[in-house]
């Protein structure tokens, strides 16, 4: 296992903040402290750019992206899955990165393909194309047919480019925690655990074993329906490193969309929304990037979908409330929503309902009409920074996933079909599911995990009873009692128990003195001394309490 040191490159850092500065993101540097931290170490000076970018800043920062190389290429990918991190001006520039590489020179590419299957490219082939059909900052793609006639396509990482990708990530992790430390306003965004997330999604999609298995497990649920299909994978000829999958004719959607190529658009859109909605609310388990260059169509609308480095899962209980939420958003109406909220977590007990119920209400006022025809409108809002802030509420990644793929999917649908209602399908595809859901037969359906753990809890019944029962019979059984406010309590009734004490006290004076009087003992001046000093101190003692009593304001 190779050593990656955490401390980052300097080298590399100087020339992304070059890039950056090349862009005139100068000005945010110099507000933070840059200048002292990097700047003096490195050597840097501010000075002015040496070329003026005549763009907005998202189509800047989209350019410096592109010009630092895959790993920032990948990164843009991923924040433009996260309006609610960047807002939605700059996740729409970000998706327009282009992945795009110098193709590898076949020497390599025929080197990696043996070292990583151990054996030689003519003993795999038949015939290998050298120049390859697509090329991207991390790996590139290249015809071929198997010694048994085979066509395949087969994709080929990089050389060195995880180590690269490495290197970069410890800058990024270095950048984000002096960002985070020293830009007060940009710590909502929690830069350092954007950097990690990435970090996670980069290194799944650059291990081609998990592409693999997402293709398959695509392939198996879809594998009753004859419209829908991905690629089989080989994988006899695969490693983390080389993805070897059947070779798919037929016509990129995106090639569709832009030329006259005859299909029938009003299908293809309503077959591509099905299919998206059977992914993310039937199967938990959606190709989170179903850019029209992912999608191929085949003779008769057959759509195969590619490039799976990029999927979304959702489990069966978020999924129900996913169905909740989209039916109370086909109903209008707004209560729903807010309950359907609140039990996905999205919004918390410091959320105020009533506010946010007013400007759920101004949605549906903004889309009304022709614009409420797209679910991913009223769904996107919800990922907007202005609404997290506001409403202070946290939305789960892989719920901005489906968001964007709903919508993406929705507008290729638009553009295929001018007619096209997602809103209609969508209610068609709930009205099937509902019956699904109250078919007799599946209201006896029982998870299997459910049934486990109901066999473990029978199973510790009879253990605990037995247990119970000696217990009982040894006579050791011990009750813990937690109190509320007995303390209190305790009080009052000492309280009570004093004042009576006194009053049996007074009592008991009275009767003595009126027996001293009765026996005739007197002073010398004729006035009963013993009997009179008992009931002075009766009358005290009456009167004290009677002031406690009426001091406590209550008779007890």
């Amino acid at each position: 296992m190779k050593f990656y040191p955490e401390k980052p490159d300097i080298r590399r850092l100087r020339e992304i903040i070059q890039v950056f500065w090349k862009y005139q993101f100068g000005e945010f540097l110099g507000k933070t402290k840059f200048k002292e931290r990097l700047f003096k170490p490195l050597r840097l000076y501010f000075r002015d750019p040496e070329m003026e970018v005549d763009a907005s800043a998202p189509e800047r920062l989209r350019l410096a992206f592109e010009e630092l190389g895959p790993t920032f290429i990948k990164l843009g990918q991923m924040l433009s899955t996260r309006p609610d991190m960047v807002g939605e001006e700059i996740a729409e520039e970000l998706s327009k990165l282009q992945d795009e590489a110098r193709p590898l020179d076949y020497r390599e590419v025929k080197k990696t393909i043996e070292g990583e299957l151990k054996r030689s490219i003519s003993d795999i082939f038949r015939d290998f194309g050298e120049d390859p059909i697509a090329s991207a900052s991390v790996g590139q793609v290249h015809e071929a047919r198997l010694k048994d006639g085979r066509r395949v396509a087969v994709k080929v990482q990089r050389p060195s480019i995880e180590e690269k990708i490495r290197k970069d990530i410890i800058i990024m992790k270095y950048l984000a925690k002096l960002v985070d430390r020293n830009v007060p306003r940009l710590r909502y965004y929690n830069l350092p655990g954007i950097v990690e997330e990435f970090e996670r999604s980069i290194f799944k999609e650059l291990d081609y074993y998990n592409e693999a298995n997402n293709i398959e497990r695509f392939r198996s649920l879809f594998a009753d329906d004859d419209m829908i299909n991905a690629p089989r994978v080989y994988r006899e000829y695969s490693t983390s490193r080389v993805l070897t999958m059947e070779y798919v004719e037929g016509v990129k959607l995106s090639d569709i969309l832009k030329s006259p190529i005859k299909f029938n658009g009003k299908v293809i859109a309503k077959r591509g929304f099905e299919c998206y909605f059977k992914q993310i609310f039937i199967h938990g388990f959606f190709h989170a990037d179903p850019h029209p260059a992912n999608i191929i169509v085949q003779e008769g609308g057959i759509l195969y979908f590619i490039d799976f480095g990029m999927v979304g899962y959702i489990d069966k209980d978020f999924r129900d409330k996913l169905i909740e939420l989209l039916i109370s958003i086909i109903d209008y109406d707004v209560n729903g929503i807010i309950e359907e909220i609140e039990l996905m977590g999205i919004i918390s007990s410091e959320t105020d309902k009533e506010a946010l119920k007013y400007d759920i209400m101004d949605l549906f006022e903004r889309y009304y009409g022709a614009d409420l025809q797209r679910i991913g409108n009223i769904m996107k809002e919800f990922t907007m920074p202005r609404m997290l802030i506001r409403h202070k509420m946290e939305i789960p990644r892989n719920f901005v996933l489906l968001v964007r793929a709903i919508s993406m999917i929705e507008s290729i649908g638009e553009r295929l079909d001018p007619q096209f209602n997602a809103l209609e399908i969508a209610q068609e595809m709930v009205q099937k599911l509902i019956i699904a859901r109250l078919n007799p037969l599946n209201i006896f359906k029982v998870d299997m995990k459910k049934i486990i753990q109901l066999e473990h809890l029978i199973g510790k019944i009879p253990q605990t009873f037995i247990k119970g029962l000696q217990v009982i019979g040894e006579g050791t059984i011990r009750i813990e009692l937690e109190h509320k406010n007995l303390d209190e309590l305790a009080d009052r009734i000492e309280r009570s128990s004093n004042r009576i004490s006194l009053a049996l006290l007074a009592s008991a004076l009275i009767i003595g003195s009126s027996m001293v009087i009765t026996a005739e003992l007197r002073i010398a001046s004729g006035i009963p001394y013993i009997g009179s000093l008992g009931f002075i101190l009766s009358f005290l003692i009456g009167l004290g309490l009677l002031f406690s009593i009426l001091k406590g304001g209550k008779y007890h």
